[in-house]
This record gives C-alpha cells, sequence and structure tokens, in this order.
C-alpha cells in the first residue's frame, strides 16, 4: 500500500523538487500553494464545463501547465540546472501560446468596453474566481521569484488575462457590463 503520509513535514519543512527542505511559510511555498490553488480553481471551472469540448480541453493544457511551473517554483536555485523546458520550467513558447489563445478567443466575440460584472453563469464565474487565484499566486510570486530569468511571474500575468478573455467568451451574447455613468 502506497502511504500518502510521510511524517517528513511534521516539523513545519517540506521537500523541495530535487532535494532540500524550506519551512512551509516560506515566501516560495506560499505562492506555490497559490499557485496549487489556481490549478484547483481551474479544475472547479473545468467541472462546469461540458466533457469533450474546446473548452474542456484548453483548461485540462492549462492545469497541466501550472504543473510545470510549481515543479520550477518548488525547486532550489542552487538546482535549477535539473530543470527540463516545458516539463519542469516555463518556456517563452508557453507564454506565446497563451497570448496566441487570448487573440484567438478575442475574436470570437465583442469585448466589453466597461467594467464586467462577474456571475453571468457558472462557468463564468468559475473562470472568473480561477482568474483571482492566479493574480494572488502572481502577486506572492513576486516576492520570491524563482530565479533572475524565470518566466513563472509573466506567465501567470498572461494566464490571467486569458482566463479573464475565456469567462468573458463563456458569457457569449450575455454579456453583463457595469453601466455608464449617469449624469446629473
Amino acid at each position: 500500500m502506497v502511504r500518502i503520509y510521510t511524517r517528513k513535514g511534521d516539523d513545519g519543512t517540506t521537500r523541495l523538487l530535487f532535494g532540500g527542505r524550506v519551512r512551509k511559510d516560506a515566501p516560495v511555498i506560499e505562492a506555490n500553494g497559490a499557485v496549487d490553488e489556481s490549478q484547483a480553481a481551474l479544475g472547479l471551472a473545468r467541472a462546469e464545463a461540458e466533457p469533450g469540448t474546446e473548452l474542456n480541453e484548453l483548461i485540462v493544457g492549462l492545469e497541466r501547465d501550472l504543473w510545470v511551473l510549481m515543479a520550477e517554483v518548488a525547486t532550489a536555485p542552487q538546482r535549477r540546472e535539473k530543470l527540463r523546458p516545458g516539463q519542469s520550467l516555463v518556456t517563452l513558447e508557453m507564454i506565446v501560446a497563451l497570448e496566441e489563445r487570448i487573440d484567438g478567443l478575442s475574436e470570437r466575440f465583442d469585448m466589453p468596453a466597461g467594467f464586467v460584472v462577474p456571475g453571468q453563469n457558472r462557468v463564468s464565474a468559475a473562470l472568473d474566481m480561477a482568474r483571482t487565484v492566479v493574480r494572488r499566486a502572481e502577486r506572492l510570486l513576486t516576492r520570491a521569484p524563482p530565479a533572475e530569468d524565470s518566466l513563472a511571474v509573466p506567465y501567470l500575468n498572461r494566464l490571467s488575462d486569458l482566463l479573464w478573455t475565456m469567462a468573458r467568451w463563456q458569457e457569449g451574447e450575455h454579456l453583463t457590463a457595469r453601466p455608464g455613468r449617469r449624469s446629473g
């Protein structure tokens, strides 16, 4: 039987990917925890999507990308040479793919001119929730970037843009924007 518990973290530390241990409240672990929450929030959005649809497949791909990002973040700086592009290291190609997806989806609907009121439907609401969790992960990671040349923060920044776009795409013709200011 494989045990889920090891008891090694009972001392308040956690293991890094390629060795070493840090406190569970270390900034890098806080950031990685928020990325983990982002992945779970995407899972909730996927649970609201129809199986086999473009949306479902897109979300699965994003969840897999977050595994790559979490691996990079969970690696000690002195062990970064062990990271593999696209497998445990965020790449420029991953960011470009997000940008291409944003552009492609944006062509399918008219962008709202004002602030959007989230919650038009369950799928768009779940995507907006995932977006806010990704934004928090991004903020936390800026305090503890994995390395100077890491693309993890730009990836999260672009991912939040994509999630906003996906939420608007899922609202379709029922897009609700905040009304403009009333004069007088």
